[in-house]
């Protein structure tokens, strides 16, 4: 009777917890969003008068940059000194992006300053293995033991610093790069949180969450619930629950993590296809080696259906199979990709005007600065739904594979779920 009081209290902590944590989380949302608006107004206010106060300085520095000018013409020599250090300092808004959102072999901080990560190449024709600090590149301008970073990737070079193409053949690369050491920082983080919320519940066995263990509780009853339990089934969810979780987690955590502008954070690890590749494959491969006879016998011949209409029905329930990975591997990319460029051209537009002038620079900042925090907060709501868009198709599809022969209704309403969310 002991034990099943316990049992019966925390299944109530556990609903209560649930029902209120959308409440909670939305009256700290509006607390958040008062504070956030008090000072943006108070920046916004501060960011006009700068402006007002940079643009009378700019006319002073055009008017003395106007008498330097004189001066250099007189002695023939401001033209060539203008067009050699205009086209160096020309900023490149496409340059800037891209280098923001592809991998490194350093992990950028600010200005000059970078963390150096480990070079781990191998090639036969070179040497071998080689190990070295990526911090003897200079940020890509030196090459150092035949090889040289271009464009965030590893390239082997000559004596005179030109690619080597043979040489480029034989490369194989397993550096520790950006979003390598984001993707064990994730890891780190998620092994944290899983551990301590297992060792709450062995010492609070009984209790009501407390800490981490309150806020993490409500979404793994959420994905266990309306997750894994409505789309594979009573009998079968719990073989597959932990995989869920471990997705949802996974994805979230470095969605997050994203979002930080600095050091661990600011890696577009779930933007990258490679990573989102993994997990569409890991999910395939569950699906594919989890599928039943009946699953299969959907697929290749469909039943209730005439046999001159499976010549066209069964090559596109193949083609499904395949499509079905390549819908979770686009998606989370496409989102995650697209989040980051708009934010940081929003942030490009600050320096592309103030190229023409340094008053309309700032001014800009003003509009630039509202919108990157605006779709700051909607990458926040993004990655928390792209992890479980990710996590429900996830098993929406096993529990379409795993599905017995007799419940054929349902398998319907799984495929019309399925495509109400793609």
């Amino acid at each position: 009777m002991f034990v099943w009081f316990r049992k019966r209290k925390f299944y109530l902590c556990a609903r209560i917890l649930k029902t209120t944590f959308l409440k909670v989380m939305i009256s700290r949302i509006k607390s958040a969003y008062t504070r956030f608006f008090t000072y943006s107004l108070a920046l916004l206010f501060a960011l006009a008068f700068t402006t007002t106060q940079a643009q009378d300085g700019h006319n002073a520095i055009q008017e003395l940059d106007n008498g330097t000018a004189k001066t250099h013409e007189a002695e023939g020599e401001h033209d060539v000194t203008k067009g050699e250090h205009g086209a160096a300092e020309k900023f490149d808004a496409g340059k800037m992006i891209l280098e923001h959102i592809s991998d490194a072999h350093s992990w950028h901080l600010w200005g000059h300053t970078a963390i150096p990560l480990p070079v781990i190449v191998y090639n036969k024709d070179r040497g071998g293995l080689k190990i070295f600090s990526s911090s003897h590149f200079d940020h890509g301008h030196s090459a150092y033991e035949g090889y040289m970073e271009k464009e965030g990737k590893l390239v082997a070079v000559d004596s005179e610093g030109k690619e080597d193409e043979a040489a480029n053949a034989n490369l194989w690369d397993f550096s520790i790069t950006k979003n390598v050491m984001s993707l064990l920082v994730g890891l780190l983080i998620l092994t944290w949180i899983i551990f301590s919320i297992a060792g709450a519940y062995k010492r609070r066995a009984g209790l009501a969450p407390k800490g981490m263990q309150s806020l993490i509780e409500p979404i793994i009853i959420f994905i266990r619930d309306d997750v894994a339990k409505a789309s594979i089934g009573e009998k079968k969810y719990m073989k597959y629950l932990p995989y869920l979780l471990t997705l949802f987690f996974f994805i979230w955590i470095n969605n997050l993590l994203g979002l930080v502008p600095i050091f661990p954070g600011g890696a577009n690890l779930t933007g990258n296809v490679a990573i989102t590749m993994t997990l569409a494959l890991i999910t395939f491969f569950i699906v594919s080696f989890s599928a039943n006879k009946n699953y299969w016998h959907h697929i290749f011949a469909m039943p209730g259906v005439p046999k001159w209409v499976l010549f066209l029905l069964t090559p596109i329930e193949i083609l499904g199979v395949f499509l079905r990975p390549f819908v979770l591997l686009v998606r989370l990319f496409a989102n995650i990709t697209a989040g980051h460029i708009i934010a940081l051209s929003f942030f490009a537009l600050i320096f592309i005007f103030g190229e023409m002038n340094v008053g309309l620079g700032y001014g800009v900042s003003i509009v630039s600065l509202a919108f990157t925090v605006f779709m700051t907060c909607l990458e926040l709501l993004v990655a928390f739904l792209q992890a479980y868009v990710f996590t429900l198709l996830t098993a929406i599809y096993i529990g379409a594979a795993v599905e017995e022969a007799h419940h054929d209704s349902h398998s319907h309403d799984a495929h019309v779920e399925e495509a109400a969310i793609i």
